[in-house]
This record gives structure tokens, C-alpha cells and sequence, in this order.
């Protein structure tokens, strides 16, 4: 029997509780012998991040232990804290003092360096060498290597203001590495250099990419040959180049799709080297195809339930550990390739961390939305969206009303969402509430032009894209136009402000540590992003009128629907002081809203009670401002 209730109000047994735990937020994996290992935030641990290793039975250890966490703070957002040797000897980056520790079986963590002001990540072991990025200050930085006995690290290379992805050569005498400077991202313009190693440095280099495409991540195939990833077609591809003759390059299976993507975290990989020479590899349009490349450059789809959030964490000879997110998992896959892609021997696929957490007395899948990509015209061109529609087993919504919709806006604003539907898009669609997830221009996973699309145009292209798109939704009759809320974290809080001041298509916005002053952020912010409103709105201060214009503090006046203001007080990327820039106009101008921080939370929040009061928080937001009950969920006081 269906029930018939009104939208928002399904009984769902899908609790904010359960959606911080049930999707892993995993960090880097390796594969040793048999064993698997993996870095695990723990929401239940204040969001600690884990690591844990899984034997050849099956049995999970967790190798390093409360209170210890591995995480980095290089460019403020990480990555590669840890890595492990065939020893099964673990070196992390502590969080506590961003020094680089080493765990040996049966000991205790011992230091291995010891600098004051300094944060290291991007660990990686390299021809029997530990790597990894140091930043001294919050700027300055070196490739170093770090002595496994404890004698400290040492510079390998530098000349850059940022260095990434470093790897030796299998004999050890050359260093290749990703470097840019200066007002550019990553994903605008970086050079691959390679250089050799005389007396412990790198004593000159050569620039193998000429520095107007966004190359990334080298991998060594041989002494002399060399693959990584360039767009200089306009799409991430990989490209392979000998270093003995003329360095000349040659594409390796071109697709028009993304091998690549945005390079906020240091252990980011989309592709692995196999034994064979061949590949695997993440492609991206708009959603994630894992695929195998032979030697000779035929390609063959590997099937595999995640389908977002895909990364090559590890390839030995011909198995691999890809990470990702299917629907209702985020986990980690075993591949085993065979010894050629598509015959004898053709990839296997097994999960070999994470689990389907099925929901008290119900089976997942009957709560999973039916995903659909949708594309509406933009102002600019095409905008890509993925929708997923509420979804209930045992109850619909009255047939004279068409339900509220979520609008989410990724941060980034480089940033990117693949369509799948995890634990927390369950918590508002099994209640009646769809959510639409919008890949505005200057999005990933769509080539570069469509990235470019937003380049001095922040603020106008993505809130013309995201009204577009949910206007589009409500158009085609799957939305109510009178109860369209809008989302976002970071740069994504920055287009749910602007939407709301700029356009009429928003009944309700939330932000989640969002940009309310394009100028403040530009004078606040660390030094990874201190230059990236230049490429999004204009260099300073030839272009600060500008600021002032796109800035959604400056359109408060144009803001009349409820808002609500989430925030970390920890927050180094988007400091406390933006939201509560935007309270104090808010309550100036008799706007009804509520601010929430957080403490000890910084950019994204990890501890399990802020995401349950946060999800909480948004629901009981939505149910004030649309007229519908939220059972089992207290109310928000709006001032």
C-alpha cells in the first residue's frame, strides 16, 4: 500500500546520524604483498584520519591508532599524508605538528623531522626514497627528501612557488615533478620539469612542458621514458615522451573526455602505470569510466559500481587500487588486470573496503533515486546537472503538488560532481525532497573550455548557470518554482549568496563557510588561493570595483528569502569572518537567517556531531521556510 504525504514530510529511516558514517571519506590507499591499506577519516573520532590495513583473510587492523592523525595542511587542503614501504613500515604527516612520523611493526611512532613552522605533505616513496613537499611559512616550497632514520629532510628542488607530484626515475638519478607559479591554479597553466640528481640536489632541469597547459602528474615507465597528463587538446590526456631523443611527445589513446582534474589535494592520481607499460585509467565526462590501455593503445571499459570521485591510488605490476563513490558506497575496488586488457584474462573487480550499509529494517537500493544527467541552456552555453528525484518505497506526494528541490552548488568554484547519489542526497530525497546538482561553467570534467567559461567571470556565468538549470528543472514540471532552495560550500556559498541577491529563482539559501566579500577573501585567505580571484574576477587593484560589484555583500539589499549561515571557527580558507559579515547585513536589513559555528571545525566539516546538527540543521531550515513538518528533527530559530 502507498501512502500519500505531502513533500518534505515522508517518514525516512534515513537519519542525519547515519549519513555521516555511512559514506567513507578515504585518503590514499597502497597495496603491500597481499594486504591492502588506506587512510580513513572517522567521523566518530572527531574526524580523525585512520590508517587501516586489510589482510589476505579479510580481517581489518587498524594500524595507526587514536589519538594520532594523519593528515597534512600543505596549500591548507593536504593530501598524501602517509605511505607505506614493503616493510609494512608506515611514514604519516601528524596533524597536530605537520611533522613527517614513521610507525614500525611492534614500535612506537618515532619523529623523523623536527622544523618549526613547517608543514610537509605529498608523501610518496620513490625508488627506495622517501619524497614530499615541505612549506615553510605557508609559501615557501621545496621538493625533499627525508631520511627514514630520522636525520631530518633535505632539498631536492625548489625555484617555483609551488611544487607537486615529485617521482624518481627507477635508477634513481632524475626527478620529475609538476611546478607553477603565482596568479596561476594548477588547472590553468604548470610545467613538468625533470632534472638530475649530483650530490643530493637537483643540479639543473629541463622544462618538458612549455607552461601554457595544466600538465600533471609524471610517472616514470623507464629511465628514459616518462607518462603524464597534459589538455593541451583542450582535454586531460595522457601523453608519453622519451627523454634520449628529442623529447618529443606522443598522445596515448586521445578521448574526449578528462584523464585529469582540479589538483587541490597532493595525492590526487587519475591514471597508473602497469607492468606491461600499458595504463589504467579514470576518464570524466561529466560522470567517471574506469578504462584499461594496453601497450599498444586499445582500450577497454572496466565495469565498476563507482562511477564519481574515481582515483588511481595504487598500481603494482598488474593490479590496482581504485577509490571512488558508487551509489550509496564510497569504497575501494581491487582491479585485476590480466596480462592484457580484453583477453585471457580480462579484468576482475572485487571491493575490498567499504560495505553497503543497509538502512535499519530496509533494503538501500529501494531509497536509491533514479540518477539522470540533465543539460539546459545557459546564457553561455550548455549547463550540465545530474537530478535526483525524491524517492520513498511506500509513499508519494499529492498529485496537485510537485515537490521542493535542493539546488547544490560544489565548491571549488574548480570543483566538479559526478551524479551520484550518497548517504547525505538520501537524507533529503527519502523525505521528498530532490536535489539537483549543477556542474555550472568553470566546472571540471567537461574540458577546458567549459572550465574557462568562468575566467573573470565569477559571479555573473556560475549564478546565470545554476538559475538556469533550476529554472529548467521546474520548467519541464519536475520541480515546484515557488520552492527551489540553493546550496553550497566555499566558492559554492559564494554562488548561493549571489543567487539569492541577483535573481528571484531561490525561496531559501544556504551557505556553508561561504564568500560573502571577494576583496576580504583576497586579503584573508592563504597563500595557495591569495591569487585565484585573478583568473576568476581581475588582478588587484586594477580590478577592485569589480570586487565590490560581484561581491554578494554588496547586494544584500537584493536579498529577501531566509538564509541559513553554516561555519567552521577553524577555518583558514574562508575565515569566520565572512559569514559573519553576512549575519550582521542580514540582520540589518531585517532578513530572516540563522548562523551556526562550529567549533574546532576548519574548511569542511569532519566531526560526526557537526554533520548530524548541520544535515539537521538544513532540514528543519527547509521545513520552516516551505511550510512542511520534519519529524524527528528539532527546529531552527531564525532571527
Amino acid at each position: 500500500m502507498v501512502d500519500v504525504s505531502p513533500y518534505g514530510s515522508w517518514p525516512s529511516p534515513v537519519t542525519a546520524t547515519w549519513a555521516s558514517t555511512a559514506s567513507a571519506r578515504i585518503d590514499g590507499a597502497a597495496l603491500v604483498g597481499e594486504d591492502v591499506w588506506w587512510a580513513q577519516s572517522l567521523p566518530e573520532e572527531a574526524g580523525r584520519t585512520a590508517v587501516l590495513r586489510r589482510d589476505a583473510d579479510g580481517t581489518v587492523h587498524t594500524v595507526l591508532p587514536a589519538p594520532w592523525n594523519a593528515r597534512s595542511g600543505v596549500h591548507e587542503y593536504g593530501g598524501g599524508s602517509w605511505a607505506v614501504d614493503g616493510e609494512s613500515r608506515l611514514f604519516f604527516v601528524e596533524r597536530s605538528d605537520q611533522q613527517v612520523w614513521v610507525l614500525a611493526p611492534g614500535e612506537a611512532p618515532r619523529r623523523l623531522t623536527d622544523d618549526a613552522d613547517v608543514r610537509y605533505g605529498g608523501l610518496r616513496l620513490s625508488a627506495g626514497m622517501l619524497l614530499g613537499i615541505r612549506e615553510r611559512a605557508g609559501r615557501d616550497r621545496a621538493v625533499v627528501r627525508i631520511d627514514g632514520d630520522g636525520a631530518g629532510a633535505s632539498d631536492l628542488v625548489a625555484g617555483s612557488d609551488f611544487v607537486a607530484q615529485p617521482v624518481l626515475s627507477p635508477r634513481g638519478d632524475r626527478l620529475a615533478w609538476i611546478a607553477w607559479n603565482h596568479p596561476d591554479m594548477p588547472w590553468d597553466r604548470t610545467v613538468l620539469r625533470v632534472g638530475r640528481i649530483e650530490g643530493g640536489t637537483v643540479s639543473e632541469w629541463t622544462d618538458v612542458t612549455d607552461g601554457h597547459s595544466s600538465a600533471l602528474q609524471p610517472e616514470w615507465v623507464s629511465d628514459e621514458e616518462l607518462v603524464f597528463l597534459d589538455d593541451t587538446t583542450g582535454r586531460w590526456n595522457p601523453w608519453r615522451v622519451r627523454l634520449d631523443d628529442d623529447a618529443s611527445r606522443t598522445p596515448i589513446a586521445p578521448a574526449d573526455a578528462d584523464t585529469g582534474g582540479p589538483l587541490w589535494s597532493l595525492g590526487s592520481r587519475w591514471f597508473g602505470v602497469r607492468a606491461d607499460g600499458g595504463l589504467i585509467a579514470v576518464r570524466t565526462q561529466g560522470s567517471d569510466q574506469l578504462v584499461a590501455v594496453d601497450a599498444a593503445g586499445a582500450v577497454t571499459d572496466i565495469d565498476i559500481p563507482a562511477t564519481s570521485w574515481l582515483m588511481i591510488e595504487a598500481t603494482v605490476g598488474h593490479r590496482a587500487l581504485v577509490s571512488g563513490m558508487a551509489p550509496g558506497l564510497s569504497g575501494i575496488w581491487l582491479i585485476e588486470l590480466g596480462d592484457a586488457a580484453g583477453g585471457p584474462g580480462s579484468p576482475e573487480v572485487s571491493l575490498v573496503v567499504g560495505e553497503t550499509s543497509d538502512l535499519p529494517g530496509e533494503r538501500l537500493a529501494e531509497w536509491m533515486p533514479p540518477t539522470r544527467p540533465l543539460t539546459v541552456d545557459g546564457p553561455t552555453g550548455a549547463v550540465h546537472a545530474f537530478v535526483h528525484p525524491p524517492t520513498h518505497p511506500r509513499t508519494v506526494g499529492p498529485t496537485d503538488e510537485r515537490p521542493p528541490y535542493l539546488v547544490l552548488v560544489h565548491g571549488g568554484p574548480t570543483g566538479h560532481e559526478g551524479g551520484v547519489a550518497d548517504s547525505k542526497t538520501l537524507f533529503f530525497t527519502s523525505r521528498g525532497i530532490g536535489v539537483l546538482e549543477v556542474n555550472y561553467g568553470g566546472s571540471t570534467g567537461y574540458g577546458r573550455a567549459y572550465r574557462d567559461r568562468l575566467r573573470g567571470q565569477w559571479g555573473v556565468v556560475d549564478v546565470a548557470d545554476v538559475a538556469a538549470a533550476a529554472s529548467g528543472l521546474a520548467a519541464g514540471g519536475d520541480a515546484d518554482p515557488k520552492r527551489l532552495a540553493i546550496k553550497g560550500g566555499s566558492a559554492g556559498g559564494w554562488t548561493v549568496l549571489a543567487a539569492l541577491a541577483r535573481t528571484d529563482v531561490f525561496a531559501a539559501g544556504i551557505s556553508r563557510y561561504g564568500v560573502g566579500d571577494a576583496r576580504a577573501l583576497a586579503a584573508d585567505t592563504h597563500d595557495f588561493e591569495s591569487r585565484y580571484l585573478d583568473g576568476l574576477i581581475g588582478p588587484l587593484p586594477a580590478a577592485e570595483d569589480v570586487y565590490i560589484e560581484r561581491s554578494p555583500l554588496t547586494h544584500i539589499d537584493g536579498l529577501r528569502v531566509p538564509v541559513l549561515l553554516l561555519q567552521g571557527s577553524d577555518d583558514a580558507v574562508v575565515p569566520p569572518a565572512q559569514a559573519e559579515a553576512i549575519r550582521d547585513a542580514l540582520a540589518a536589513h531585517g532578513i530572516p537567517h540563522a548562523y551556526v559555528l562550529y567549533e574546532g571545525e576548519g574548511h569542511g566539516f569532519r566531526r560526526a556531531e557537526s554533520v548530524v546538527h548541520a544535515l539537521e540543521s538544513e532540514l528543519a531550515f527547509l521545513g520552516q521556510v516551505f511550510g512542511f513538518d520534519t519529524p524527528g528533527v528539532p527546529p531552527i530559530a531564525l532571527d
